[in-house]
């Protein structure tokens, strides 16, 4: 018992220490009260996203129950952004990256990834988006989204 106490003692004092690591400023509260709630500090912050993907988590946290109101969450959104923002994504060259690197660089199905390296082992080089655009069965909007990541 006395040995069960001490562990629970000191899982506590690690939390406690845990949290107080998190940079100072604007929205840091926020992102205390509303993380706490459902896991620890070191799985709020372990992933490095930009923007567009820690208001992709938040919007799922929403949706699995997470309470704060709308400017909380934009605080947390707005401090996650600015403190643990990831590396840059690398470009992706359609014309010399293999299956695997496109569906996940992309956000393709693998289906999708192989037919690109399908359609370019058949056709030869891709020289625009246009281009990639006419591989049957890809969306087309999810290649839009991420042109800014390719290179021909």
């Amino acid at each position: 018992m006395i040995m069960r106490s001490r562990c629970s003692l000191a899982l506590a004092l690690f939390a406690a220490s845990a949290w107080a690591q998190l940079p100072d400023g604007p929205g840091k509260a926020e992102t205390e009260k509303i993380c706490a709630q459902c896991h620890e500090l070191e799985r709020s912050i372990s992933l490095r996203q930009d923007r567009d993907g820690w208001q992709a988590t938040m919007n799922k946290m929403i949706t699995l129950g997470a309470k704060g109101t709308d400017q909380e969450f934009q605080a947390v959104v707005d401090y996650l952004a600015k403190n643990y923002q990831g590396d840059a994504l690398p470009r992706i060259n359609v014309n010399k990256a293999r299956a695997i690197e496109l569906e996940s660089g992309l956000t393709l199905k693998r289906s999708e990834a192989a037919a690109i390296v399908d359609y370019r082992t058949k056709h030869g080089d891709f020289k625009s988006i246009e281009d990639l655009k006419k591989v049957p069965g890809i969306d087309a909007a999810k290649i839009e989204a991420k042109k800014d990541r390719l290179t021909f």
